[in-house]
């Protein structure tokens, strides 16, 4: 806006004093100031309101005017609210410095002339982003990316004071002004907080934008949906859309405003459609080996199959890389959306997002892994680099360890937002295989993950994982139970001992817990629950007295344990 449409306001009280020549300044925003030297707080362009406190005496008009005029100010209005009149000085220098010198009438606030400057230039502000997003737009869809949604985010920030990023389901940031050099990052504790409400919030048919505070901080988080037409069930794609995350409240926006962050988002579509798209050869190399792996193929045939794509799926890992197998599964809750909704697609979206893991760089180094799926699960083949160099020599150490993928590290990021975005209506859990050397052992590796994904589903929780380690463990056996035989074995032993507690207070079963947790020593169990070991025995004694058996011999203590892990 420029400094005539200000004067030619009624409402702002504003008095010409001189610099009539230049009134077509264009104003970038307001300050009030009456500081002696306000310089580090300009930036060039304002609309400067003062109250003439700094002025002690004549000389003091031309030092101020001289350090608005350097900064590049647009001009100066003067409060008479304190004052009778505009004292001779300050206009004189204002003259001398080409400086537009206005009066406020003293029945006029700073807060209604703040209000009006900063209402026009933000709507100025949003029309010209609006164009540009709009052609940003048709480029987009009509050739190649010009330097995708980061380019959209800066201008939100330079030219309407917004920090915005772009979040996946998980959290993971996949651009923005943190990305920019613009701010501080997104804590990963604040980006999960955010995608998780916003997943909670969509499944349950909330209308965007969702309103989250986190941090300190307000959010407004806004979805970002496909270009084309969306699912007849929005629960296929809500858990692989991203989301527009903006630093501000938009409870109060205008309609205009809305708009064009809804507009925004579209453009931002048009970008990751562009990256699914750049997904679809990957997936179908895997579908193919995972076909092979499952029809029980000779391994030369799979083995010719990972050497073609090889280039694609491990680039930068070695001509014989190591392979690992991840398994996801996808459960809904109810019977009708599993026959609704397509578990196997879903899944995939899910696993190439959880296998995704940025670096310092952010570059996604994972972005090579390719996952296929089948009707109810998906399955991701991870290459490992073929001979890492450990940090000793270690010759029982196997190659590809140093780079494995753990099951913990793969729901380190993305268990907390899936769990809200799954509450109430179905499960993820996942399965690791060990790394395997060659085409031979993929399909044993397939098995391994499928199995230790069981073990996952056994466990509590709506987002489960678990590694091959665990197969070899006790806890291999238990999933399988039948669950009328863990009540019936957990209940014959453990019920007496209930019981008997909520009677007495006896704590019997912390007792039986940590006797077991110490190896049956008298002494670091007395220890560990601060007891004397005389009264130690009398428990353990009352434990077998009320159950018959005998917790110096191996199979009662083996038996206790599975009871205790099965309760």
């Amino acid at each position: 806006m420029r400094l005539r449409a200000l004067l030619e306001t009624d409402a702002l009280g504003l008095r010409l004093l001189g610099g009539e020549d230049e009134l077509d300044r264009t104003v970038r925003g307001v300050m009030t100031t009456d500081l002696r030297d306000p310089s580090r707080y300009l930036s060039g362009g304002e609309l400067v309101l003062t109250g003439l406190a700094w002025r002690r005496e004549p000389a003091d008009s031309e030092r101020f005017v001289r350090i608005l005029a350097t900064a590049g100010v647009a001009g100066l209005a003067a409060g008479e609210a304190e004052i009778s009149s505009t004292p001779d000085d300050l206009i004189e220098a204002c003259a001398r410095h080409r400086l537009p010198l206005f009066s406020v009438d003293e029945t006029v606030s700073f807060a209604s002339i703040t209000e009006h400057v900063v209402r026009q230039v933000s709507g100025e502000r949003a029309g010209d982003l609006a164009a540009v997003v709009d052609r940003h737009r048709r480029l987009m869809t009509s050739g190649p990316a010009g330097g995708g949604p980061e380019v959209v985010l800066d201008l939100l920030g330079s030219d309407l004071d917004l920090r915005a990023w772009v979040l996946s389901p998980t959290g993971r940031p996949i651009a923005g002004s943190s990305l920019a050099g613009a701010g501080p990052a997104l804590s990963s504790e604040v980006s999960a907080v955010l995608a998780g409400e916003h997943l909670a919030a969509a499944r349950s048919g909330r209308r965007g934008p969702h309103r989250v505070t986190a941090g300190g901080a307000t959010y407004s988080l806004f979805p970002i949906h496909g270009t084309s037409a969306g699912p007849a069930d929005p629960r296929e794609t809500v858990l692989s859309d991203w989301l527009l995350a903006v630093e501000a409240d938009a409870g109060d926006w205008p309609a205009e405003r809305l708009d064009l962050l809804h507009g925004v988002t579209q453009l931002i579509a048009v970008e990751r459609e562009r990256r699914e798209a750049a997904r679809t050869v990957r997936r179908r190399l895997a579908q193919e080996v995972l076909e092979l792996v499952q029809s029980n193929a000779a391994p030369a045939e799979i083995a010719a199959r990972l050497r073609v794509a090889a280039p694609v799926l491990a680039p930068g890992t070695g001509a014989a890389p190591h392979w690992q197998v991840v398994v996801a599964r996808v459960e809904w809750t109810d019977g009708e959306t599993a026959a609704a909704l397509p578990a196997g697609p879903i899944a995939q979206s899910l696993l190439e997002e959880a296998l995704v893991a940025p670096d310092a760089t952010g570059t996604e180094p994972s972005e090579r892994i390719a996952v296929a799926h089948t009707d109810d699960e998906a399955v991701a083949l991870v290459p490992l680099p073929a001979a890492p160099v450990p940090a000793a020599p270690d010759e029982d150490r196997p190659a590809g360890a140093d780079a494995a993928l753990h099951a913990d590290a793969l729901l380190a990021a993305v268990r907390a937002p899936l769990s809200r975005g799954l509450d109430g209506d179905g499960r993820l859990t996942f399965g690791v295989s060990a790394a395997v050397h060659s085409a031979e052992g993929l399909r044993g590796a397939l098995e391994e993950a499928r199995h230790a994904r069981r073990v996952a589903a056994a466990r509590p929780g709506r987002v489960c994982a678990a590694g091959h380690q665990e197969l070899a463990s006790h806890v291999l056996l238990l999933p399988f139970v039948p669950d009328d035989v863990r009540r019936a074995f957990t209940a014959r032993l453990l019920d007496p001992l209930r019981e008997y507690d909520n009677r007495h207070r006896a704590e019997l079963i912390p007792t039986l817990e940590a006797f077991l947790d110490s190896d049956g020593s008298w002494t670091r169990c007395a220890t560990r629950l601060h007891l004397h070991v005389n009264t130690l025995r009398y428990r353990v004694g009352r434990i077998e007295q009320l159950t018959g058996r005998d917790l110096s011999r191996l199979e009662d203590k083996l038996d206790f344990f599975l009871a205790l892990r099965m309760s």
